[in-house]
């Protein structure tokens, strides 16, 4: 099974359009547009009866300190930990193609609604439901795609791994809110192929050259 886009190429940098956050005229970041990019597959195995895609981070500092902050830099050699971007369950076995734009369109503070998602699909909670718990003005459960914001200060250049699951169950076991990790441990043992496309982003101004 192939995954592929045309919204970026394997190991590329991911637009900005596609991102959270972009770099500000003045400041550090500042809101990007936040779309979900097209993604398209083929090869996909005879048995087939339901797809999952997941797009996760794997580099995000697994402590806080010095995140974002002036005058401190996330070293390179910090422990990086998974942070889930966005997770999809119950995507139709016929459906080859997702187009740009078509699951998110815009940063929507609070969080889109789900778990109901475009397609028939159900939509996971991403992991800024955990990051703006403590932001009056962004708290809410984050449901769907919402695209990269690394630190504006880590000395590593992050990677989005896209992963599309072909299933050979029509639906995952999972009731109500969800997440990454809860989808991976019930697609175990499911899984008839999966394919991998992996953009890159920095909002540092030194790696983005």
């Amino acid at each position: 099974m192939k995954l592929s886009s045309q919204s970026f190429t394997d190991g590329a940098p991911i637009p900005g359009e596609f991102s959270f956050c972009i770099p500000a005229a003045e400041g550090h970041v500042c809101l990007g547009s936040n779309r979900n990019p097209h993604l398209a597959w083929s090869g996909v195995p005879a048995g087939t009866r339901s797809f999952v895609l997941i797009c996760h981070d794997p580099d995000v500092p697994s402590k806080g300190d010095g995140v974002n902050q002036e005058g401190r830099v996330v070293p390179a050699s910090l422990p990086r930990v998974d942070f889930f971007h966005w997770v999809v369950i119950d995507l139709p076995a016929d459906l080859r193609e997702i187009a740009a734009g078509s699951f998110s369109d815009g940063v929507t503070p609070g969080g889109k609604n789900g778990p109901e998602g475009p397609l028939g699909t159900r939509q996971g909670i991403n992991d800024y439901t955990a990051w703006f718990a403590g932001d009056e003005a962004m708290r809410g459960n984050y449901h769907g795609y919402d695209g990269p914001c690394p630190p504006w200060n880590d000395e590593l250049v992050h990677h989005y791994v896209f992963t599309l699951y072909a299933l050979e169950k029509e639906c995952c076991n999972l009731d109500g809110q969800f997440g990454g990790a809860q989808v991976r441990n019930a697609i175990a043992g499911h899984v008839l192929a999966e394919a991998k496309l992996t953009g890159t982003y920095t909002l540092n101004p030194s790696l983005r050259g």
